[in-house]
């Protein structure tokens, strides 16, 4: 049976191990000491304030997968939308409804807070994230770029 639940403190060793997961699912070959994870975890969805927060998937008692989302304002007028950073379902969990059931809880909490909308972007290099979202019956939006800095790039720009 598959049960969704925000993040808890107690959850922050789980959360880590699956991040980890997913980073390789996308191609990392390294990953950062557990303990670094942890500490990192810890403060973005923990601290105070949280700069993010995270809904777990659980699959009979293991953890399946993951959305974290943070809000942005201003969305449509001077609301707010939830934008959610990352899903990831565990390869075994794929395709049992789980990433469903994460949308479905992020769509519930946009309307709790009185969000606009929901966002998110997938990368092109990822059709089976595209499919997913077609199946879901959501159209793409191709009207928006996406920019980013990061790195060596964004330290020398901020100097």
């Amino acid at each position: 049976m598959i049960t969704i639940m925000p993040a808890e403190p107690a959850n922050t060793v789980a959360v880590a191990e699956l991040a980890e997961e997913m980073d390789h699912f996308y191609g990392a070959s390294e990953s950062e000491p557990l303990e670094l994870r942890i500490r990192q975890i810890g403060e973005a969805l923990f601290g105070d304030p949280p700069s993010a927060y995270a809904l777990l998937a659980w699959d009979d008692g293991q953890i399946a997968g993951f959305a974290s989302y943070s809000y942005l304002w201003p969305a449509a007028g001077l609301t707010r939308s939830l934008y959610l950073k990352e899903m990831y379902v565990i390869e075994t969990a794929r395709r049992k409804g789980v990433g469903k059931l994460l949308m479905q809880h992020l769509y519930a909490i946009a309307v709790k807070n009185g969000c606009s909308r929901v966002e998110w972007t997938t990368d092109r290099d990822n059709p089976d994230a595209q499919r997913f979202y077609a199946d879901l019956g959501i159209p793409i939006r191709e009207s928006k770029l996406f920019y980013r800095i990061e790195g060596d790039d964004l330290r020398k720009r901020a100097d």
